[in-house]
C-alpha cells in the first residue's frame, strides 16, 4: 500500500490542481512500481505561510518581499 504525502504552502491550490496531482502521482507509482492504484494513497497537506520557513525566514515574509515559488 503506497502512501505519498505532499506538503505545499497554503496559497490557493485549487481542487482541480489537487486532483491532477493525485492522479499524476498515482500513475507514477502504478507505472514505476507496478502497484495497484486502488491501494495507493496520496495526501496533500497545506501549510500556512507562517509555519513554513526557508533560508531562516518565514515564507510569509519572503512573499512580502516578492520572493515566490513560481516558475519563471
Amino acid at each position: 500500500m503506497p502512501y505519498v504525502k505532499i506538503e505545499v504552502t497554503r496559497e490557493g491550490v485549487t481542487k482541480q490542481q489537487k486532483q491532477q496531482i493525485i492522479k499524476g502521482v498515482t500513475e507514477v507509482i502504478t507505472n514505476t512500481l507496478n502497484k495497484d492504484p486502488h491501494l495507493t494513497h496520496v495526501v496533500i497537506q497545506e501549510i500556512d505561510l507562517d509555519d513554513w520557513g526557508y533560508a531562516g525566514e518565514q515564507v510569509s515574509e519572503l512573499r512580502a518581499k516578492g520572493i515566490t515559488a513560481d516558475k519563471n
